[in-house]
């Protein structure tokens, strides 16, 4: 029976970014994993690799120089066409790989064992792969063992996703935005298309929770999230750094268009008559900063201190407003 999961790309690749960990630092979760498959295999090579659209990425590798390599070139973009793991015992005798820069070059993969990854929706991200650079043969056990290291990372992928959302707002958590901030860094320089971070914070906010209690406040913070949430792109990307203080990414975006997106999401919100205990209406506005991201910003860390300094200029100006930073 044909499996329409393993021909649609596009839901594939949607499934693989809406887990939020391509161009991700190193994890220790992963790490581990592929230490162990390294040992307990005896194999020089070990990988936990994610299959985009043309590339395959290493969230964790032992025995492999490179980040990334071309998915032309790649033993997995094989695998995640299959619900099986694939085995090859001798590279140089497969047609499909024998003239691959992989097999002929560094890092002289020989034999490999690749288990899909697979999210819970059906789709395969990625594998994870032992190599060597000898032919040999994996036995059942051996590709038990790696099937099992490889529902681990399954998992792990999933924890780190749950992890990324707030529970009390549904935006990202600090730790989740900084990781697709980092990514859209990556991307940007790749392309030459920068984009504008936005922090937010709300106004008066300390007053509402003295006044109607933190259950109110709490209302309020999911009210505005939902407002954000439904002003902004699909492609934005939007989380809670912490209290009231809120992030927003515009990709690919700066200049008139970001600040259009900025006034009409400042709008909706001072608009929006927010209902508490069941009675009470309150209003509530937000000031905002903005910082432009360019080739000559040097970090994320940066990035934010510029958004960071531009939001307090809008406190000070009266709130309510938006800030934008400046540059010569």
């Amino acid at each position: 029976m044909v499996d329409p999961l393993l021909s649609d790309e596009p839901a594939r690749v949607a499934a693989l970014e809406r887990l939020g960990v391509l161009d991700t630092a190193v994890e220790q979760p992963f790490e581990k994993i592929v230490t162990l498959v390294r040992t307990v295999l005896a194999v020089p090579i070990a990988t936990v690799t994610l299959v985009d659209r043309d590339r395959q990425w290493f969230k964790a590798k032992r025995g492999f120089d490179a980040d990334q390599t071309p998915r032309s070139v790649s033993f997995c973009t094989h695998t995640i066409q299959q619900r099986e793991p694939l085995i090859v015992e001798d590279a140089d005798r497969d047609p499909r790989f024998a003239r691959s820069p992989l097999v002929q070059g560094p890092p002289y993969v020989k034999s490999y064992a690749g288990i899909p990854l697979r999210t819970p929706e059906g789709y395969n991200v990625g594998s994870l792969c032992a190599m060597d650079t000898r032919p040999r043969r994996f036995s059942p056990a051996d590709i038990a063992i790696l099937s099992n290291f490889a529902s681990i990372v399954c998992d792990e992928l999933e924890l780190r996703l749950v992890a990324q959302v707030d529970q009390l707002t549904g935006a990202l958590t600090r730790r989740g935005f900084v990781e697709q901030a980092e990514r859209e860094i990556a991307r940007a320089r790749r392309n030459g298309r920068f984009g504008t971070l936005v922090m937010i914070d709300l106004d008066h906010f300390k007053s509402v929770n003295d006044t109607h209690g933190h259950a109110a406040g709490d209302q309020v913070l999911r009210t505005i999230s939902e407002i954000i949430s439904a002003t902004l792109r699909p492609s934005d990307v939007f989380g809670r750094l912490g209290g009231e203080e809120f992030a927003v990414l515009l990709p690919e975006t700066t200049g008139d268009d970001a600040q259009f997106v900025i006034e009409r999401l400042r709008q909706a919100i001072a608009a929006y008559p927010i209902t508490i205990n069941g009675s009470a209406n309150i209003h509530i506005t937000a000031s905002f900063g903005l910082a432009y991201f360019t080739s000559a910003t040097t970090s994320f860390e940066s990035w934010l201190k510029q958004a960071d300094a531009m939001l307090y200029e809008a406190k000070a100006a009266g709130r309510n407003c938006m800030r934008v930073a400046e540059y010569h």
